[in-house]
């Protein structure tokens, strides 16, 4: 089951953007709550962050954010993360293809999202969900944390 995140999520947010299995693949370096909070506040004020639940169980999350104008056709995807407790069930799938048919329910037709070159495991599973490969950006994401850049791919779903 999909719902928007509330501010009483934060906790669990926090943990999954920090967790250090998760965090390499996420946008967010590694910081403190506090820090953090507001990043979280801002995402919420724009209903963008969604929790994926199994059995009333917080198991995952994800985050949507519609592109404007002459690109409000497209939602972008990003921050899908499942806890690493909940891992290897088939809940990544499954909540990817959940996303997806929400993002439909809203009226999008195309989904985009960005994925590094080298996260095999996310890539095939977005492949899996239908997304294509439409092309790789060079040196797009810094990781400050390591002083170096890494490539990302874009992948799409047209539905």
């Amino acid at each position: 089951m999909i719902r928007t995140a509330t501010k009483t999520d934060f906790e669990y947010l926090f943990s999954l953007y920090m967790h250090p299995q998760i965090n390499p693949w996420l946008l967010y370096e590694m910081m403190p709550a506090d820090l953090f909070l507001p990043i979280i506040d801002e995402l919420l004020q724009k209903k963008a962050l969604y929790i994926y639940e199994q059995e009333g169980r917080a198991v995952g999350m994800f985050k949507l954010v519609p592109m404007k104008f002459r690109n409000s056709h497209i939602m972008y995807l990003g921050g899908v993360a499942i806890h690493p407790d909940h891992a290897g069930k088939g809940y990544a799938k499954e909540m990817i293809l959940d996303a997806m048919d929400l993002v439909k329910t809203l009226g999008f037709s195309r989904i985009e999202l960005t994925v590094a070159t080298f996260n095999d495991r996310a890539i095939d599973l977005y492949t899996k969900c239908g997304f294509k490969t439409e092309g790789i950006l060079k040196n797009y994401t810094f990781l400050a944390s390591e002083n170096r850049y890494i490539d990302e791919q874009v992948m799409a779903y047209i539905g």
